[in-house]
Formats: C-alpha cells, sequence, structure tokens
C-alpha cells in the first residue's frame, strides 16, 4: 500500500467511525481512540456469538487468507497484518489490537486462548480471568509473560521485546537469562519494561517508558468482550472535550 492509498484508507476509517460515533483516528499516533463527541456514551457493546471482527483496515491475513469482516479468529489461528493496515477482534472473552506489519500465533482450542507468540510487531490485548489451574502465556521474540486476567501492550522485536502491563498482574521471564525474571503488579501502566536478548546477567529486563498506547484502546477493545477495565485505571480518566 503507498502513501496515497494508506492516506485513503485512514480517511475511510475516520469517516465510518465519525458516523457511528465510536472511533477516531488520532493524527499523531495512528492509535485508535472513542470519538471525542460524547465518547464514552457510544462505546460499542460486546461482539455478538459468531463475530470476530470489530474493525480492520488494509491487507489481513487470517490462517494464510485474506480475512473480510465475517472472517472467524480462533485460539489457534495465526493473523497478519501488512503495511497501513491493522485489525481489532476477539477470540472467547480476550480482545486484541494488532497494528501493522505484525503476526501473532495463537495456541488453544475453538475459542479459547492458551496461549500465544507475538512473533513480531505490536499487540494490545486484554484477557478474561482464568480458572486458578489455567494461565494464559504471552510469549515474544526475548520473552515469556504468564498472564492474569490482564490489560497488556507488547511489541516484539529481534533484539528485544516491550511490555506495558497496563492493569493487572503477570510474571516476566527473560528467555536468555534464568536470572532475569519479575513479578509486575499494575494499577495504571506503572512498570513499563524492554525484555533484552542479550546484556549483563541479572540484567535483561530494564525500565522502560510508556507508548504506543492508549487508555481509550483498552476501554474500546474491554468493551467488545463486554467488561470494562478495573476502577482504578479509570478512576481518573476524562473523555476528550467535545471542541477538542
Amino acid at each position: 500500500m503507498n502513501k496515497v492509498e494508506l492516506e485513503e484508507s485512514r480517511r475511510e476509517f475516520l469517516l465510518k467511525s465519525i458516523s457511528v460515533g465510536t472511533l477516531a483516528v488520532s493524527a499523531s499516533s495512528g492509535l485508535l481512540i472513542p470519538a471525542p463527541s460524547h465518547a464514552m456514551g457510544k462505546i460499542p457493546k460486546q461482539l455478538v456469538p459468531g463475530k470476530s471482527i470489530y474493525d480492520m483496515r488494509g491487507t489481513v491475513l487470517v490462517d494464510g487468507v485474506k480475512a473480510n469482516e465475517s472472517t472467524l479468529i480462533k485460539a489457534s489461528s495465526k493473523v497478519e497484518t501488512k503495511s497501513g493496515s491493522h485489525v481489532v477482534f476477539v477470540i472467547g472473552s480476550d480482545g486484541h489490537v494488532l497494528r501493522e506489519n505484525s503476526t501473532v500465533q495463537f495456541k488453544g482450542s475453538e475459542f479459547f486462548e492458551e496461549g500465544l507468540r507475538l512473533v513480531t510487531g505490536k499487540l494490545l490485548s486484554v484477557f478474561g480471568a482464568r480458572p486458578k489451574h489455567k494461565q494464559h502465556t504471552l510469549r515474544t521474540s526475548t520473552a515469556t509473560i504468564g498472564i492474569r486476567g490482564t490489560g497488556v501492550y507488547t511489541e516484539s522485536y529481534e533484539d528485544a521485546s516491550y511490555l506495558c502491563t497496563c492493569y493487572g498482574t503477570v510474571d516476566v521471564y527473560a528467555d536468555n537469562d534464568d536470572n532475569s525474571a519479575e513479578r509486575i503488579i499494575s494499577k495504571k501502566h506503572e512498570n513499563p519494561r524492554y525484555i533484552l536478548a542479550d546484556g549483563s546477567k541479572g540484567k535483561f529486563i530494564e525500565d522502560a517508558p510508556i507508548k504506543n498506547h492508549s487508555v481509550e484502546e483498552l476501554i474500546l477493545v474491554e468493551s467488545l468482550v463486554g467488561r470494562k477495565p478495573p476502577v482504578s485505571f479509570i478512576s481518573d480518566y476524562n473523555p476528550p472535550r467535545e471542541d477538542y
């Protein structure tokens, strides 16, 4: 997709979003956010059974086949996005936003995720609570992350991964160093981390800034699976002003 086509795709998405009053695109970041006008009252409801995709743009492949809005994404599916593309979707009680140039392979049966591997790219996810004996495992290029009813944003590259535990609890392990591990408990983006492919023993996990995702996105994706983020996460959140 060239620059002109990409701008046209973004324009079409913005027009559609404004028309239904649910989403807009931040010009500076490309993030999905609720539309300014009465945004929080018009966030979409839970997707109906049998529907996986809330929104998609550009070229999205599900199990190697170009997706459309009727495509079902299962807990064993592989989802890929090309340049200038994204997809917002749910699998069971979990919701995801996969950004452009990204690949994620899910593991599970039917619509119950047991885990996923973010092969490359960027993924925002919200996870429903699991039974005590069933922990979701998120893997990146450099890390293994145990998930417990959590909202997270991850990026996966050859030499490092990025993790923001937006809220909830995760256990993070650096794949290349048994001495680098951490339990993160977060109420609102407190402890973002880089997980490195190489470094000093015991120091493969480093502090990181908050980047490339928003409170609004998490609120929206939780709504698609019939939930709201924890009160502590949105307690001081104010929707964008109507004249923003």
